[in-house]
């Protein structure tokens, strides 16, 4: 007989020993929980739509929905909150920002938004980053089964037909006009459900097959997938792409292909697991390459890879790189704030600059950046901090003890701006390294929004 909860254990041992070696890659985002992710490749780039679980939730407490991008499936940039209930005036304000969706149509993004229990809405930009607007003011899906209207996902067939899929526990689908912000005909309850069909469908097509992965089976929850001759079905169950364990819980599936490979993405509550053993909803988004079979079925795994996938290209360290931008993370958070001239509220004066930054130092927290190109060399590196009780930045090669190759002082905080760049000398460093940013002092050290390598 198979003991589960060895395995159990087992597995969160290894997860663990590998996040204290500093070489885990998943979960993905660590300074925020998120969930539900939706991932968009557009223009050379992956744009990875999230859900957003509040760090102080005990069940479902969701207000708005984040985005980040790669261009190397390793390290990744946060840009902030692209949208939230905010945005939808005739919504509860409250909470049920569940999983989105981003479709793009002749150069206009379309963002599909659930509400828990208040249907399906939709909005439209002009960028992948925004601003997204409410278009109709009003429910894009409105059923008398509103509160099992979530989970929405767009497809457009190769005759141009575009399709939205949504549905727990049961999976609809509805014709959407060119326009993409209103419905062509009925509402379709898909009568061919596939097996342990639960929430979350994800749809897509590759050589010639339309392919259905949904969070399947309840709880636990897995990522299975079906397959049809058709968009509208009969969808046939064909395998589970990662099993329902006890390490997953819930989930929710993302399918692309990028640079040549496939990508699955779902969730977990690993990071989460690394501070209590008490069960909360605070997800994190996991992802993994995915592997065809000559017959266009899926290879099976169990569970996420710690490591994660392996990179598909390189960062330049020339260049003024977000601290948002990162492959793994120990202790730190991010933040959003707006600076102005002037110090007070009544007084603020000129606006100066709109800052996503990393924020919650402390001695022995740590960013890690994957596959940095020094090929060119490098003779100092910048970096834009905003000191607190100070201290200094170690930054290190290819191991979170790895040789020091520039270390960064930053001093109290002073007289003048907020904000500061501070410099370093480099020692001589080629080729391509993974770059640790280690962070030593006292205290609240200080807070961190750019750093850039000179030549």
């Amino acid at each position: 007989m198979i003991n589960t909860k060895r395995i159990v254990n087992i597995a969160m041992l290894l997860m663990f020993t590998l996040y204290i070696n500093g070489i885990a890659q998943n979960p993905i985002i660590q300074t925020k929980f998120t969930a539900d992710p939706a991932p968009m490749v557009y223009n050379d780039t992956v744009y990875l739509y999230t859900s957003h679980d509040e760090d102080d939730a005990q069940g479902f407490k969701m207000l708005d929905w984040l985005l980040y991008t790669s261009t190397d499936m390793v390290n990744w940039t946060e840009h902030g909150a692209v949208a939230s209930l905010k945005d939808f005036k005739w919504a509860r304000q409250d909470n049920g920002a569940w999983a989105v969706q981003c479709m793009e149509r002749n150069g206009k993004f379309y963002l599909y938004c659930p509400m828990h229990g208040g249907g399906i809405g939709v909005l439209v930009a002009d960028s992948p980053y925004g601003p997204f607007k409410d278009p109709l003011g009003k429910r894009l899906i409105d059923t008398d089964h509103v509160w099992q209207d979530i989970d929405p996902s767009p497809f457009i067939d190769d005759d141009g037909q575009a399709y939205l899929f949504w549905g727990n526990p049961d999976l609809y689908f509805v014709k959407l006009n060119d326009d993409m912000i209103s419905v062509k005909g009925e509402v379709v309850k898909e009568p061919s459900k596939p097996k342990n069909y639960q929430e979350g469908p994800w749809v897509w097509k590759r050589n010639g097959h339309y392919y259905l992965a949904y969070a399947s089976t309840c709880c636990p929850e897995g990522i299975g997938y079906a397959m049809s001759k058709s968009i509208t079905g009969p969808w046939e169950f064909k395998g589970m792409i990662v099993d329902a364990s006890e390490l997953t819980r819930g989930n929710h599936p993302g399918i692309i292909e990028y640079k040549g490979k496939s990508y699955c993405f779902g969730h977990s509550y690993d990071i989460l697991k690394k501070t209590t053993s008490k069960f909360y909803e605070r997800r994190s988004v996991d992802m993994d390459e995915m592997v065809y079979n000559a017959d266009g079925t899926i290879q099976n795994r169990k569970y996420w890879s710690v490591e994660g996938p392996a990179q598909v290209g390189s960062l330049n360290p020339f260049r003024r790189v977000e601290t948002e931008t990162m492959a793994w993370s120990e202790g730190l958070k991010t933040n959003f704030e707006t600076e102005w001239e002037g110090p007070f509220e009544w007084n603020r004066g000129k606006k100066i600059a709109d800052r996503l930054y990393v924020t919650s130092i402390h001695n022995g927290d740590y960013i890690l950046v994957q596959g940095v190109d020094f090929t060119q060399g490098a003779k100092s590196v910048e970096a834009m901090v905003s000191p607190l009780y100070g201290g200094k930045i170690e930054i290190r090669t290819d191991k979170i003890d790895g040789p020091v190759i520039a270390t960064v002082n930053v001093g109290p905080q002073g007289e003048g701006g907020k904000w500061k760049t501070v410099s370093a000398p480099v020692s001589k460093v080629s080729g391509v390294h993974d770059l640790y940013f280690i962070f030593k002092g006292e205290k609240d050290l200080f807070d961190f929004d750019w750093w850039q390598f000179l030549k």
